[in-house]
């Protein structure tokens, strides 16, 4: 699967996951449990720069390159 999420999108996942971390670490329950998996879905999509939401709806925050045959 190729990199389908740009630079300000990967920060900005990364920051919300550390957020919601915090905020997990707080609570209790099905709350923090629901918080954390979000909080590691967005931090490992942040991390490696890709999304499968995005790629089942052919979505990209990444800058197109000339001859990049990656993109539709």
């Amino acid at each position: 699967m190729p990199v389908n999420v740009g630079t300000v999108d990967r920060v900005i996942r990364i920051i919300l996951a550390i957020a919601l971390g915090y905020f997990a670490h707080g609570t209790s329950g099905v709350l923090s449990v629901v918080l954390w998996v979000v909080a590691v879905v967005l931090l490992i999509t942040g991390a490696i720069g890709r999304c499968g939401i995005y790629a089942i709806f052919g979505l990209h925050t990444c800058p197109r390159h000339v001859g990049d045959t990656d993109h539709n």
